[in-house]
Formats: structure tokens, C-alpha cells, sequence
């Protein structure tokens, strides 16, 4: 039985170090650019939408880390889903999602799971009529934990990796 796990384990060990180092040896300018320094760590970024009056609408707090979850059919791992994900939130929920973000993370991975174990990334994923409600799921799950001061979960980049 072990030696059945054992590589699925050491895939997704890997992967998961490899995006790590990834993340981890990018340039300083790319991570400028893309968010702000603290304590040498990428944080969520902040882009706002004004109203009319000027005044911000709604903020995109985009998630610092990528979501990557294992697709597994038939007992096996048959590919690997990577999605990066953003808030839109009001002005003052900016600095709750940052609190909250390792809660944030944990309910959108268990999202994203059932998605998968359901074959929401099987065949043609990327169909509105499948992410629809996967969509729906991931602004549950973040109104359930932040409050109605999130409107919406956009899915910023999302690939698959057959294994």
C-alpha cells in the first residue's frame, strides 16, 4: 500500500516545493511590482475602483500565494489545478482579509477540493456553466467568513497539469 502512496506523496511534495522555490527565488522587482515588502514576503496587493464621486468603490485584495490542488481519478493523481485568486471587497474589509487570510486559504482549499472531487476540473473546466459554481462556492465560503462586505471571488488565473 505505501509503495502506491509513496509517489503521489513525493509528487506532490515536489510540485509543491518546486512552486515554492519559484516563489521564493523570484526577482525582488517582480515582487515589487506585484505587491508590497514586508519583512522580505509578498503580500496580498490592493487595487481599488472608484466610484463616481471618486471615491473607492470596491477593493481587489489579491491572495499572495497560488491555490494548487491534486485532481485524482480513479484512486490515482491524474493532474494538478493552480489558481490564483482576488477579493473584491468594500474600502474597510482590506485589512480584515489580511488577518483572516490563513482561514481564507484553509476554506477555499476545502472549496476547491470538493470541486475537484465532484469533476469540476475534468474535461473542459474552464466552461461557464462549471465555474459558475465554483465561483459561487468560493463567495459563500468568503462571505461565511468576512462578512457581506465581500461581493465577489474572481479567479485571476487558474491552469491544469496533466501528470
Amino acid at each position: 500500500m505505501l509503495s502506491k502512496l509513496l509517489p503521489i506523496i513525493l509528487l506532490l511534495v515536489g510540485t509543491g516545493g518546486g512552486i515554492g522555490a519559484g516563489v521564493m527565488l523570484a526577482p525582488p522587482a517582480e515582487i515589487e511590482a506585484s505587491g508590497e515588502m514586508e519583512d522580505g514576503h509578498a503580500v496580498a496587493t490592493i487595487e481599488e475602483s472608484h466610484g463616481e464621486e471618486g471615491e473607492p468603490e470596491h477593493v481587489y485584495v489579491k491572495l499572495a500565494n497560488q491555490f494548487v490542488v491534486p485532481v485524482v481519478e480513479r484512486d490515482e493523481l491524474s493532474a494538478l489545478v493552480v489558481l490564483s485568486l482576488s477579493l473584491e471587497t468594500s474600502q474597510e474589509m482590506s485589512d480584515r482579509v489580511y488577518a483572516l487570510e490563513p482561514k481564507l486559504r484553509d476554506v477555499f482549499l476545502q472549496v476547491l477540493f470538493d470541486h475537484a472531487n465532484m469533476g469540476g476540473f475534468r474535461g473542459a473546466f474552464t466552461r461557464s456553466d462549471v465555474m459558475m459554481p465554483l465561483r459561487t462556492a468560493l463567495r459563500e465560503a468568503a462571505q461565511h467568513e468576512l462578512g457581506r462586505g465581500v461581493s465577489d471571488v474572481l479567479i485571476m488565473d487558474i491552469s491544469r497539469q496533466d501528470v
